[in-house]
């Protein structure tokens, strides 16, 4: 006779799943963190005047007004120059730090930080300088 000796035996209880349990919260407080921080780290591209009303940190597009010029102070580690937003509105931009590469040459400068009575306090420039690749104008 073929008795399997387990049959007699009271089923164990199932364990309550505390690994997967766990491993979930973890799955989702990291989710959670990852799309905070995504959302709070994007900014957004403005002009001037928006600029004026968010009082918040944005970027703005613009040109530098080399007629207006520019300057570094290298005691205080301060640059600073005329933007010309896309709009045409012409604001005063503060940069603490070392003026960016390829200034001169930039047909247009991308400035992230925030407006601070009438002046553009920015945490960071950067400049987009003429392609190479493309063509010579004609003479």
């Amino acid at each position: 006779m073929n008795v399997n000796p387990r049959m007699n035996e009271a089923p164990t209880p199932r364990r309550f799943p505390w690994k997967l349990i766990i491993a979930g919260v973890m799955i989702v407080g990291f989710t959670t963190l990852g799309i905070t921080s995504l959302l709070s780290s994007s900014v957004e591209y403005t002009n001037v005047n928006r600029a004026e009303r968010l009082g918040k940190t944005v970027q703005i597009v613009g040109t530098w007004v080399k007629e207006k010029g520019s300057s570094y102070d290298q005691y205080k580690n301060v640059f600073s120059f005329t933007l010309r937003d896309q709009d045409g509105r012409i604001v005063p931009v503060v940069l603490n730090g070392a003026k960016p590469n390829n200034f001169e040459i930039a047909v247009s400068v991308v400035a992230k930080g925030r407006m601070e009575g009438g002046v553009f306090q920015a945490s960071s420039v950067l400049t987009k300088c003429p392609s190479k690749y493309e063509g010579q104008a004609e003479q």
